[in-house]
């Protein structure tokens, strides 16, 4: 669930080995006078007690929104096996301090340590090894409901762009979580799938990645059985992946412990656009 990547088991050998890994870069994005402007604060955890913050959100919205069936290792908190592995990006309310977006990152050195990466359980990606060596991970994104808008979704990638470019990572991949039972803008809700088919449908149309980097799920939405018509508004964090050049990699998958159907993304550096190099890099 909820956007991933992954590394084979070429590159994986010996992931406990003794060599030296080098700690990513987590300083601040953003200038003071932007966090001003904006009232949204970006930062990456430092502590436990800020990736609880995550985990907290990402339970609200997984299983209160979504009805996302999640371990009960911590109630009220959604906690997996990669988090310790992972950097966590949060975005706050500059005036309440509340979490109201997360993302979290796994690097390929972490991963190596990890022995695989999230995606790996839902896709083979097998094409994308030549990419494995500086892909990293990108999963497990919310933001809460009142914030679902196009400035906190841009304040979310541009820490992760400056993160990439910290640590020299050439590509991030993930899984877009669609819910098979989604709300639409005009308070209708479909069920079963059809709204994601129809997402699908919408992507594969016209942004779809190259032939030699698609992938195939390993649990398939049935797509062709689902309807495929229905005009549907693209997912705010869909809309973002597409602003920064992103691609989809392939059919969805079905995650039925979230209860979604789980797009894989692809975002290279190479294809950022220009207005947004400049709006995230300067």
């Amino acid at each position: 669930m909820s956007e991933s990547f992954v590394l084979t088991a070429d590159v994986l050998q010996n992931p406990f080995s003794q060599e030296r890994i080098q700690v990513p870069k987590t300083a601040s994005c953003f200038s003071t006078d932007w966090v001003n402007k904006s009232g949204i604060v970006t930062s990456w955890a430092k502590h436990q007690s800020e990736v609880r913050e995550a985990q907290q959100l990402r339970y609200e919205i997984f299983a209160g929104e979504m009805g996302a069936s999640l371990p009960d290792i911590v109630p009220g908190y959604d906690i997996d096996v990669f988090d310790d592995y992972c950097e966590h990006l949060l975005v706050r309310d500059r005036e309440t301090w509340q979490v109201i977006g997360t993302y979290r990152v796994l690097t390929p050195a972490q991963a190596k340590l990890a022995g695989r990466i999230y995606s790996d359980g839902e896709f083979d990606l097998s094409p994308l090894h030549p990419l494995r060596e500086h892909m990293a991970e990108l999963g497990r994104s919310c933001v809460r409901k009142d914030y679902r808008y196009g400035g906190v979704i841009m304040a979310l990638w541009k820490a992760l762009v400056n993160f990439m470019i910290r640590n020299g990572l050439r590509d991030i991949v993930g899984c877009v979580s669609i819910p098979m039972n989604l709300d639409l803008s005009y308070n209708k809700q479909v069920g079963m799938g059809h709204a994601a088919a129809s997402i699908w449908r919408q992507m594969r149309d016209k942004h779809m990645a190259a032939s030699e980097y698609q992938v195939k799920p390993h649990l398939p939405l049935p797509v062709d059985g689902l309807d495929q018509a229905l005009e549907v508004d693209l997912p705010a964090l869909i809309k973002g992946y597409l602003r920064v050049g992103a691609k989809v990699l392939g059919a969805p998958a079905w995650d039925p412990s979230f209860n979604t159907a789980d797009l894989p993304m692809l975002m290279r550096m190479e294809d950022l656009p220009s207005r947004y190099r400049k709006h995230f890099l300067g």
